[in-house]
């Protein structure tokens, strides 16, 4: 019962009131990232595999300009990054706008981290167990070893 009921109302209610306590600190990153990218937007939309596999749609800050070279190809992150991008990134407000996905019910706030969609192919089925639930923010994995494992000790340990 705590898994379908409880978990989604304290995740929704928790995220609710962060974001009413939060808003004015997300306006100010917004305005700063729509004149950083150059009116080119302030949300980055990820496609994700979530519950079940589903693929939903993983709401960040876009911290990278869209600029092309003379072929139209996307310059390297490195020179896309901007300022502003690099410090959201290194403050991990960037994963605020993921409390929509919460809101949403596609997301709770601590669970197994969701995967990038095209990895999913490549996963193992002890690896697969990860699917049963919500994808979090943050998780176990995320909170205690950061980049301190490889990407199938992090798959196997959220």
């Amino acid at each position: 019962m705590y898994r379908h009921f409880f978990k989604r109302a304290i995740d929704f209610t928790i995220v609710l009131i962060a974001l009413l306590i939060i808003w004015p600190i997300l306006a100010i990153v917004m305005i700063c990232l729509h004149f950083a990218n150059k009116g080119a937007g302030v949300f980055f939309l990820q496609p994700r595999p979530g519950k079940d596999g589903k693929i939903i749609n993983v709401i960040k800050f876009k911290t990278m300009t869209d600029e092309c070279d003379a072929e139209g190809n996307l310059l390297p992150d490195e020179k896309r990054l901007t300022k502003i991008g690099r410090f959201i990134r290194s403050t991990s407000l960037d994963e605020f706008p993921q409390f929509i996905n919460v809101l949403k019910g596609d997301m709770s706030i601590i669970g197994p981290r969701a995967s990038l969609a095209c990895a999913l192919s490549s996963y193992e089925e002890d690896e697969k167990d990860k699917m049963l639930a919500r994808p979090g923010i943050t998780g176990y994995t995320q909170a205690y070893y950061r980049n301190g494992l490889s990407v199938r000790e992090k798959r196997l340990a959220d």
